[in-house]
């Protein structure tokens, strides 16, 4: 075989490997593996789906108590986001189930921190940590990571206007789907290992 025939081999299976990579990568980044825990933990953002998702979750047996990460010293207009998220459990039938966790962190791996201080009065170990269904990989990366004692497990939330696995369909669908697989990589390479 000729040098130049085993190059053009090469090229066609780079170029193969590359096109299944690009039409699996939003399935790629989705983890959907609920497991029976002591405690939800949803994490900060999309407020208008992780926390029902959450409270699915726990209607189904999932989890005994629900922890809701919410930044700090966000504000909304006048209302800190930990205000707003009091008032919106306070009116939860399942209200005495579910607690607030306010958070200082602007990254995953830094909320993964907060929580830890928030998991800590929580009894038991295993903990399903609910957020969107794109971030699930990167999310369940890093709190095995980065928090020792505890076992997790994760759910996605999913929003169609942000993300779907057919991510080549919608604008946005690959907006989101480079923004993470760029954050996961950034995790996998370099931050990890911080």
């Amino acid at each position: 075989m000729t040098k130049r025939k085993r190059i053009w081999m090469f090229a066609v299976a780079l170029a193969a490997m590359l096109v299944v990579f690009a039409a699996n990568a939003g399935r790629l980044l989705v983890v959907e593996a609920p497991e029976r825990s002591d405690v939800i933990l949803v994490l900060a953002g999309e407020t208008d789906r992780r926390p029902a998702r959450a409270l699915q979750l726990l209607d189904q047996g999932f989890g005994r108590r629900v922890v809701i990460d919410v930044p700090a010293t966000a504000r909304i207009y006048e209302f800190t986001q930990v205000e707003l998220a009091q008032k919106y459990v306070a009116g939860l039938p399942d209200a005495a189930s579910v607690r607030i966790c306010p958070i200082e962190g602007l990254s995953t791996r830094e909320e993964s921190h907060d929580a830890e201080k928030c998991l800590e009065s929580e009894e038991g170990s295993r903990v399903l940590i609910v957020t969107s269904d794109f971030h699930t990989r990167r999310a369940l990366s890093i709190f095995r990571h980065q928090v020792r004692g505890k076992s997790f497990s994760v759910a996605g939330a999913r929003d169609e206007t942000q993300f779907g696995t057919l991510w080549w369909a919608h604008r946005q669908w690959a907006k989101t789907c480079l923004d993470e697989w760029q954050r996961l990589l950034w995790w996998s390479a370099v931050e990890r290992w911080r």
